[in-house]
């Protein structure tokens, strides 16, 4: 067993703005994914994602949530990957099959996972513990999902970030560069420079390299410093009293039609493929609780 699997890595430049990250997702990416049957495109645009996800929640200084969907009118509908400040991550995707069908039938080598999205968005949602949800939506630019969300950071937030990730059947891998903004550096050519040797990588090293070994390897001139691991994980936070307070927001007439017209309410949750269902009897008890009690 590789000890850096299921970790992020964070690690800095000696007195430089630029800082950098590592994950390897193994299990995380795997389990995650289990119940879901996923074109292999998509599997793979997922698990590129998720990657992306802890890269990106862990240059933050947020205890949340942080949410990437891209959206498109394409065969690709939708892609959701939610990691929060614990690196617990959930992901999901949907699409239509007859028109995934046809992209690949006209493609021997199968469809590209560009050619799959039209007049897409990508929307990005920090959800933090305490304080109001920030959403970003800007229109997808890249022939990845790493330049799109390159571009994003650029173009929405002004930093300049660097990403490189990589998916298999069995793991997902990625590395980001980052280089803090309003901050002065004496070595003016040090950004080009790391950006250079960063994207001689290639995806075995990316993948099965330990981050010490590979940092060594990339940045041997360099003052790297490499921090303790933190552990991620698969994650869904959906649960029979979350879906029960769902049903007490939608309101006790929109519920009472729907047990009216189905006998009763079953909920499925993309991401883990959990199934709740509510009867008659425990819908209303709903309702009993929600309601403050009287006072004499």
């Amino acid at each position: 067993m590789q000890n850096h699997q299921d970790t992020l890595h964070h690690f800095i430049f000696e007195n430089t703005p630029i800082r950098g990250n590592l994950a390897h997702l193994n299990a995380t990416y795997l389990d995650a994914l289990q119940h879901q049957a996923l074109p292999a495109v998509l599997r793979t645009a997922l698990g590129e994602l998720m990657t992306a996800s802890a890269l990106l929640i862990s240059t933050l200084k947020m205890d949340g949530a942080l949410i990437l969907q891209l959206q498109s009118k394409g065969v690709l509908k939708l892609l959701v990957v939610e990691c929060n400040s614990d690196l617990e991550i959930r992901a999901t995707a949907k699409w239509d099959q007859e028109l995934l069908d046809s992209a690949i039938s006209q493609h021997r080598t199968g469809a590209a996972f560009t050619q799959l999205i039209a007049d897409g968005q990508f929307v990005i949602t920090l959800d933090p513990k305490l304080g109001e949800p920030y959403q970003g939506i800007v229109p997808i630019e890249g022939d990845s999902i790493a330049e799109m969300l390159e571009n994003y950071m650029l173009r929405s937030q002004q930093i300049d970030t660097s990403i490189w990730l990589h998916c298999s059947d069995t793991q997902a891998s990625g590395m980001l560069l980052q280089k803090l903004p309003n901050q002065q550096t004496e070595d003016a050519d040090m950004w080009n420079r790391v950006n250079q040797l960063a994207g001689t990588i290639t995806n075995a090293e990316l993948s099965t390299l330990a981050p010490a070994e590979l940092l060594t390897r990339l940045f041997h001139e360099e003052e790297v410093r490499l921090f303790q691991p933190r552990p991620t994980k698969a994650f869904c936070s959906c649960n029979r009293d979350n879906v029960a307070n769902m049903l007490v927001m939608l309101g006790q007439t929109e519920v009472e039609g729907i047990i009216e017209e189905q006998g009763s309410i079953q909920i499925h949750c993309d991401f883990c493929n959990k199934h709740y269902v509510f009867d008659e009897t425990e819908t209303l008890q709903l309702f009993d609780e929600a309601v403050p009690p009287i006072k004499h």
